[in-house]
C-alpha cells in the first residue's frame, strides 16, 4: 500500500502524512526535509542554491543532518524551493524516493511530487492545500511555538509573501511542477483544525481502499 500526499508548503500535509502512517502502521518519510537537507548544505558549503552545479554537490548531504530541527526553519524552506527547481537535484534525490515508496508493506510519502513523479502508481493519491493567508498563520503559529531561528519575530505578512514566492516557484518550475495528480483527491483543509483535516482524510482513504 502506497499512499502519497502532495500540496503546497503548510497545508497541513506533512502532520496530515505522519497520523495516516501512523495509523496504518507504515513507515513514512517526508521528502521535502531532503530538499531542505540540500538547501542547508549548499548553505554550509558557501554555495548558491541557485547554480545547479552547487545543488548537486550538496546532495552528498550526511544522513545525520536529516536530524538537524533547523531544516524547519523558514530560510532553509526557503532554500530548498530554490533548490529544487534544478533537474539534476531531482534526479540525484528520485532514486532514494523511489525505493522507500516501493519497500515491503507499504509507506507514505509526502511532497510536492509524489503522486506524479515518484509514486504514479500509488494506491491513494491526496493532494492537500488550504488559502495562502491560513497557510502563513499555520507557519507563523509553529515558528513561535518552535522559535527556530528569528522566525518567531517574522511579521505574518512577510511570511504570507514569501508562501506565494515559494508557490509560484514550485508550480512553474519545467520539472515536476507542484499540482494534483488527475487521480487525486484535492482536499482543502483551510476551514478545518488537525483533528479535523485528518478525520476527513482518512475517511477519503479508507473509501477509496476499500473501492480497491
Amino acid at each position: 500500500m502506497i499512499i502519497a500526499v502532495d500540496g503546497p508548503t503548510a497545508s497541513g500535509k506533512g502532520t496530515i502524512a505522519k497520523r495516516l502512517a501512523a495509523h496504518f502502521g507504515v513507515p513514512h518519510l517526508d521528502t521535502g526535509l531532503l530538499y531542505r537537507a540540500v538547501g542547508r548544505q549548499v548553505s554550509l558549503d558557501g554555495g548558491d542554491p541557485d547554480s545547479e552545479a552547487d545543488a548537486l554537490a550538496a546532495c552528498a548531504f550526511p544522513d545525520v543532518l536529516l536530524e538537524d530541527p533547523v531544516l524547519r526553519s523558514e530560510e532553509v524552506g526557503g532554500l530548498a524551493s530554490r533548490v529544487s527547481i534544478h533537474p539534476a537535484v531531482r534526479t540525484a534525490l528520485f532514486k532514494r524516493q523511489r525505493d522507500f515508496a516501493r519497500a515491503p508493506g507499504g509507506a507514505v510519502l509526502d511532497g510536492r511530487d509524489i503522486g506524479t513523479v515518484i509514486a504514479p502508481d500509488a494506491d491513494v493519491k491526496l493532494f492537500i492545500t488550504a488559502s495562502v493567508q491560513e497557510r502563513a498563520r499555520r507557519r507563523w503559529l509553529e515558528m513561535t511555538r518552535t522559535h527556530i531561528g528569528r522566525e518567531d519575530e517574522i511579521p505574518l505578512a512577510e511570511i504570507e509573501r514569501d508562501i506565494v514566492k515559494r508557490d509560484a516557484r514550485d508550480i512553474n518550475r519545467a520539472d515536476a511542477p507542484l499540482k494534483a495528480a488527475p487521480d487525486a483527491f484535492v482536499i482543502d483543509t483551510t476551514s478545518f483544525n488537525p483533528d479535523e483535516a485528518f478525520d476527513t482524510v482518512l475517511d477519503v482513504v479508507e473509501r477509496a481502499l476499500a473501492r480497491r
